[in-house]
């Protein structure tokens, strides 16, 4: 039997539509995967290779209730659609990448927005931008045994009941499975492991007390007060 020397960390997990737990391992992103958000970040909208940033685990919350992140002047909201991986693998074929994945979830890559643009500014890495407690905030998990393998449909986000981002899931400029495909060219991935897929346009600033509504087409919906 193992003796930890300090108390081990609670596993994190999803709740999964129907029932039963999903449990994270680890949580990449893709960064700049819609033509439209590509731009108004002024970046490069045509199909270069993707870039990926991660996450740690315990980003991961659930709650209807999401604390407002500290050292920051601008928190801003990125809706996306989440995959969810039942296995894993390295160098996997883009024919074979859906075979990977568990189910879909919907969510929030939060970001805080000052702080990514003075990383960017100085070349430095994003992580206290991107990776912070409760940077991602994602509803339940559902199974694409049940609703297949989403390609098209809309996703949109709402503030305060106002519509802020609306896109569809065709607009990206890698699918799916070219993501899995790629980013498994440099990790190995596994069972457990999510994937954020990017974001459409209009993302922007938040404020205490905000009511964010993030929905996808074939998957459901995700709400959260930020508090």
């Amino acid at each position: 039997m193992t003796t930890f020397v300090i108390p081990s960390a609670a596993p994190t997990v999803l709740a999964v539509s129907g029932g039963g737990q999903f449990p994270v391992r680890r949580i990449f992103c893709v960064g700049q995967n819609y033509a439209d958000h590509a731009r108004e970040m002024g970046g490069d909208p045509d199909r270069a290779p993707p870039f990926f940033f991660t996450k740690p685990t315990d980003a991961v919350i659930s709650s209807d209730k999401v604390p407002f992140a500290p050292a920051t002047n601008r928190l801003d909201y990125e809706g996306e659609l989440v995959v969810c991986l039942a296995s894993g693998g390295a160098d996997i074929p883009v024919e074979k990448a859906n075979d990977l994945i568990y189910g879909y979830a919907v969510g929030c890559d939060l970001t805080r927005r000052d702080l990514q643009a003075e990383a960017k500014k100085a070349g430095r890495p994003w992580d206290m931008a991107k990776g912070f407690d409760a940077s991602a905030a994602i509803g339940s998990v559902v199974a694409a045994a049940k609703i297949g393998h989403p390609a098209k449909g809309a996703i949109t986000l709402a503030v305060n009941g106002a519509e802020k981002q609306k896109g569809d899931l065709d607009q990206m400029i890698w699918s799916i499975p070219e993501i899995i495909a790629t980013l498994s060219n440099f990790v190995t991935l596994a069972a457990g492991d999510l994937i954020f897929t990017g974001t459409p346009a209009g993302v922007g600033p938040l404020a205490k007390g905000d009511t964010v509504d993030i929905a996808v087409a074939g998957i459901g919906t995700h709400s959260f007060t930020l508090i």
